[in-house]
């Protein structure tokens, strides 16, 4: 597929993004973020990324899962966190591409442990200095530019938040901390 195409899909994709946050709604904004969340899936698929894109595949469960995080009792169990974490592992295994592949992996255990603390802070946090810049650095690689700049975005977001908020102004509840579910990614 063109080159140039393939880098649309994940511009696109960061739109989607952006857009989620100009609307009222949170169905809308959580569908938009899925589709985010699946076009990156599909861009990493083109790019040959085959690590990042079946750990956003998990991603995208993952948030469906958080989503009902209030309602399902059972996610709330620590095991569940452990078992997308393992999934994660057998992805990095099976999709094992050297150590760029390591990238994926760190990011999505890291983010997966942290919300389940339900702590913005410490998603906040694990995302400014794990999981965003292992994407970031993940994006770099695989050359996707889309996901740099969402990364890039997502990082410096995050560290608006801590200016703007302090550190103990972070520990809000998780539903009005404007956590975006696939934070990141």
């Amino acid at each position: 597929m063109n080159e140039i195409i393939i880098q649309i899909i994940g511009f696109v994709a960061v739109a989607a993004f952006i857009l989620s946050y100009q609307i009222k709604s949170n169905r809308w904004l959580f569908l938009l973020q899925l589709v985010g969340c699946a076009l990156f899936c599909l861009q990493f698929f083109l790019l040959d990324a085959i690590s990042g894109c079946l750990s956003l595949a998990v991603t995208i469960i993952r948030n469906a899962l958080m989503m009902k995080y209030k309602e399902w009792k059972w996610v709330q169990r620590k095991g569940c966190p452990i078992l997308i974490s393992l999934l994660f592992i057998s992805i990095l295994f099976i999709t094992w591409n050297g150590p760029v592949s390591l990238l994926a992996c760190i990011a999505s255990v890291s983010s997966t442990l942290v919300y389940w603390t339900n702590s913005p802070r410490n998603i906040r946090i694990v995302n400014l200095i794990c999981a965003s810049p292992c994407w970031l650095l993940y994006d770099v690689f695989v050359r996707s530019y889309g996901g740099i700049v969402s990364e890039s975005i997502t990082m410096l977001s995050i560290l608006i938040s801590i200016l703007r908020f302090g550190w103990k102004g972070l520990e809000k509840d998780i539903e009005t901390a404007g956590r975006k579910p696939h934070d990141n990614r």
